[in-house]
């Protein structure tokens, strides 16, 4: 499938990860960039085993298995950066630069190279080397102590703060702008995306209600948190939830409507006070109906009001199916491209490769003749 998207025409080298690396590189194929994923010769145990079509943040790039023991192995990843415009890489610090391929390799080949690298911690500080996953990185920067419920422990929001939004995201972005830096000066540069920094900039917000005394360290007692009874899920009478999130005054005051209420029930809606009294009865009322009773009756106001849906149920609403925003690959339902754009809309290029799938196919596109392909592949470089 021809590539379509803002980023047509940018090429970029991925060495082979998991988590925030793949799904920076997955953002990027979506968006037309031509992405070729370095992976290693032989799997490697990740704790999470599926077939191919499972991987989904593998889409959209092919997969070429290369060895990056050997010599030989490093040269053809530093032949493929000689052509990039960016590379994108997840290792602890210090491990490009162990196998011969740090910033200072690749920007010697290639001065206009923008080197991604992605990790929890960063490049430098005391925690630098160490393990660590999502849960830990924002465990460090205040996102995790500051999700969950009144009096019970902080609740990790799955890895979307972390590996995600802290993550791959922030990545993307200053991929993104470091490749356009790199078109008006004509020099590349390293960006040093750690999850500890992404997530924390996500929590700026917060950090600003909480320097002015807006929002208290006690989890489940704030606006956003639970804490109030306009912003918050509840359980319907058929077992289901619904979200509510009516904030400001006017589609608090529609949510009292539709509740058969009036401003009398719930003075002080501001009052931190309040709040527990008021969830309790709002409480009471949604176990009245359905979850389908009440979207019938909130569904498209100004309450702010949603279902709470499953995996499968999201891609079957109408919104969804309405704007496309799930999709179906190789037999796989996930979520399409994002964002939109009018005139070059991204799209999948192709489902999530096999590990070395398109070794040779994408090496002779990028300039491999067929005599040094066989000698690659005598000597186990590639397979």
């Amino acid at each position: 499938m021809a590539a379509s998207g803002p980023l047509t025409g940018i090429k970029v080298v991925e060495l082979a990860g998991i988590g925030p690396g793949p799904m920076c590189a997955m953002l990027l194929a979506d968006l037309g960039a031509e992405v070729i994923r370095v992976d290693r010769l032989a799997a490697v145990d990740l704790g999470i085993e599926r077939e191919r079509q499972f991987n989904v943040l593998n889409r959209g790039r092919r997969s070429v298995a290369i060895d990056l023991k050997q010599p030989e192995g490093v040269e053809a990843v530093l032949r493929l950066v000689e052509q990039a415009d960016a590379l994108i890489e997840g290792f602890r610090p210090g491990v490009m630069e162990k196998l011969g391929l740090g910033p200072d390799v690749c920007l010697a080949r290639n001065p206009r190279l923008v080197f991604g690298r992605m990790t929890g911690w960063g490049q430098d500080g005391p925690l630098a080397k160490a393990a660590g996953h999502d849960i830990n990185y924002i465990a460090l920067t205040g996102a995790l102590h500051s999700i969950g419920n009144a009096g019970g422990p902080p609740v990790p929001p799955l890895n979307l703060v972390g590996d995600f939004g802290g993550g791959a995201l922030y990545l993307a972005f200053g991929l993104c702008a470091a490749l356009i830096d790199a078109q008006r000066s004509g020099q590349g540069q390293v960006v040093d995306a750690a999850m500890t920094d992404g997530a924390s900039s996500l929590m700026a917000a917060i950090y600003g209600l909480h320097g002015s005394g807006s929002w208290s360290n006690e989890r489940g007692t704030n606006v956003l948190d639970t804490g109030a009874h306009f912003y918050g899920t509840y359980e319907c009478s058929d077992g289901n939830y619904v979200s509510i999130g009516s904030i400001e005054g006017k589609f608090h005051d529609e949510l009292v409507e539709k509740l058969g209420l009036t401003a009398d029930d719930l003075p002080g809606r501001m009052d931190g006070a309040n709040w527990p009294a008021y969830k309790e009865k709002l409480a009471g009322l949604f176990r009245t109906r359905t979850r389908a009773e009440w979207c019938e009756l909130m569904e498209g106001s100004d309450i702010c009001f949603a279902p709470v849906l499953t995996l499968e149920e999201a891609p079957k609403h109408p919104h969804n199916a309405a704007r496309g925003t799930f999709i179906e690959v190789d037999g796989v339902v996930q979520p399409g491209p994002a964002p939109r754009f009018s005139r070059t809309p991204g799209q999948v290029q192709r489902p999530p490769a096999g590990r070395g799938e398109h070794t040779n196919e994408a090496l002779a596109d990028w300039g491999f003749n067929d005599e040094e392909l066989a000698k690659l592949a005598a000597t186990g470089v590639i397979n």
